[in-house]
């Protein structure tokens, strides 16, 4: 399997890793595992950039392969690739980004206005079933007395 970050800014790299492999992983391996899995790499990733004299104003896109084995994440780091776009060289791809960072924020608000629906749905729906099993008993008293 093979992690993409996509364009992100430098200083949120190591939650950008954590969130696609998450995604990527979901169901595969417990969550622990890629918290652990993620803060492996995450911290490799660190030194890395630290090498090569990244900013966190920079943009970079970090590329790796893994695979999952016995429930663990494996990292293959000879396929670890880290592109970097430097704040001033690349002025069209910094404003991109600050695009790309407002609709992530558009974005999460709106997953947490489906979230807090959810929930409200959710709640609705256990007020249904209880006045269904109130009308079912209704009826089943109703029926037994007729019956008498």
């Amino acid at each position: 399997m093979r992690l993409s970050t996509g364009f992100v800014r430098a200083a949120g790299y190591a939650n950008k890793v954590r969130r696609v492999l998450f995604a990527l992983t979901r169901g595969k391996v417990p969550p622990e595992e890629v918290v652990r899995a993620a803060g492996e790499l995450n911290q490799l990733l660190f030194d890395k950039l630290q090498e090569l004299g990244v900013r966190k104003e920079d943009v970079v896109r970090i590329t790796v392969e893994f695979s999952i084995q016995e429930g663990r994440i494996n990292w293959d780091y000879e396929s670890i690739s880290i592109e970097v776009y430097r704040k001033e060289e690349a002025g069209t791809l910094a404003r991109a980004m600050e695009e790309v960072e407002e609709r992530e924020r558009s974005l999460e608000a709106h997953i947490k206005e489906l979230e807090e629906l959810i929930i409200s749905l959710e709640e609705l729906s256990e007020k249904i079933v209880e006045k269904l099993e109130e009308i079912k008993q209704e009826y089943t008293s109703l029926r037994l007395r007729t019956e008498k």
